[in-house]
Order: structure tokens, then sequence, then C-alpha cells
């Protein structure tokens, strides 16, 4: 009976460390947050914007956004990219070698709208945050297929491109960011210009994004979509404990 007793105690604690090893694994990392500086009374878009752009920014792309061997040249740009960026949270990054991925943003919108006035006051020339009509996510529908499927996948979930290279996932992602990546074209994707999708277009393409369904994970519990090496640890686990488990029981029921 004890042996019993220390065998289900055993796999118990099999079973939560292999949860916790899955959940410190699935949990997102967290930005590093540029320290931000409290606002003066009275401050204006374009000053607010350039005490926040001095300590977060500054370091890597340049006291006047020239660029850096780090970081890329801001000036003339476009507000729709610098919005993009930050409100995304893949700017400010992690660390100079990180790569650029959604998380949290490090700015609240205020404070955005500060850094891309700053920004785009250094000098014009990228495009400007769009302003899209109400779209139909009918007609978006085809646009999409056409246009974007072929990277971000038919359901928006993505997909692996050339070179070791990712197009995003896109279901859950705010239509104003849509839009801005539509414009921009961000990483390898390429921009489209008004002359390849009007404004009606780009926004029925952001309506059709909004309107697919964020389904869940297929197949039970997902392990934090880790994939098959925690699927194959959790069965080995659970696996082998129910068999010591069994295997107890039927050993003390046999007949002596």
């Amino acid at each position: 009976m004890r042996r019993t007793r220390l065998l289900v105690v055993a796999v118990i604690m099999i079973g939560s460390a292999l949860a916790c090893v899955i959940a410190a694994c699935s949990a997102p990392a967290q930005p590093v947050r540029a320290p931000v500086p409290a606002a003066e009374p009275g401050q204006d878009q374009v000053s607010r914007g350039r005490q926040l752009y001095g300590s977060g920014c500054a370091g890597c792309h340049g006291q006047r956004a020239e660029g850096t061997g780090q970081a890329p040249a801001l000036v003339g740009v476009g507000g729709a990219d610098i919005d993009y960026m930050i409100a995304s949270g893949r700017m400010p990054l992690t660390s100079p070698n990180a790569r650029p991925e959604r998380r949290p943003p490090s700015y609240g919108s205020r404070d955005r709208a500060a850094l891309v006035a700053y920004i785009s006051s250094l000098g014009a020339g990228g495009p400007e945050i769009p302003q899209l009509p109400p779209g139909d996510a009918r007609s978006g529908r085809d646009l999409y297929l056409t246009n974007c499927a072929a990277c971000h996948g038919s359901g928006g979930a993505g997909g692996t491109l050339p070179g070791g290279q990712v197009a995003p996932r896109i279901l859950g992602v705010p239509g104003q960011q849509v839009a801005e990546a539509i414009r921009v074209g961000p990483g390898l994707m390429p921009p489209f210009g008004s002359s390849t999708l009007t404004d009606q277009q780009a926004a029925d393409i952001v309506a059709y994004v909004g309107a697919m369904p964020d389904s869940a994970e297929h197949g039970g519990w997902d392990l934090g979509g880790l994939g098959p090496a925690a699927e194959g640890l959790i069965g080995w686990g659970l696996g082998l404990g129910t068999l010591l488990v069994v295997i107890r029981l039927l050993g003390k029921k046999a007949p002596k």
C-alpha cells in the first residue's frame, strides 16, 4: 500500500513538473521597456516625441534619426511605418541583435502619436497613417486571396517563406496595423500603394481580416504550441507513470 502511494505521488510530481516546464517555455518574452520620462505640463506633441525619441530610440537610430551601424535612418520613412513598428511592439527591440516580432507595445497611443509627430517633422516622404473608409468583408475576401493568402495563408495563420523568413499570423491583429502593413510593406512584404490597391480595396481587406475566425487550436490540449517535442514529453511522462500504477495494482491482485 505504501509503495502504491509513493508511485501515485511520483506520477503527480512528474506531471506537475512537466506542466511547469511547458508553462515556462510557452510564456511570451517580455520586451525590455525603454525608460519613458514623464510628460511636462503644456508640452506639445513634437517636443514630447523628441523627449521620448532621445530616451528610447536615439541610441540605435541616431540623435537625428540619421541611422547608425545598428539601425537604419528614419528620416522620410513616413508616419505609417513608424506607427506600425511601435504599435505592434516590434520597436523598441529587446536588444540590438533581437529580431523584430509582435509584442505588447512599449508606448501608449499618446506617446506613439508624439513619436510619429516628431520623427515625421524631421523629413517627409513615406506613406502617412492611412485613414480608410468602411470596408466590405465580402469584397475583401477575393482581394485577400489574390494578394495576401500566398504568404499569410488562406486562414491568416501565417506561413514560412524562403530564406528562413516567416509571414506572421494576422488573426487578431488590429485593423489599423493591417492597413499600415498594406501601405508600408514591412519585412519581405511588398508595399501596396494606392495605385495597386485603392483605399476602398485596402479597407475591404482590413474588414475581411477582421472577420476571420480566430479559432482555437485543434486536437485537444495544445501544450503551448511547442510542437511534437512537448507532446512526446507529456506522452512519455504520463504514459509511463500510468503504466507503473496499473502494473502495481495488477501485481497486488495477482494470486500469491
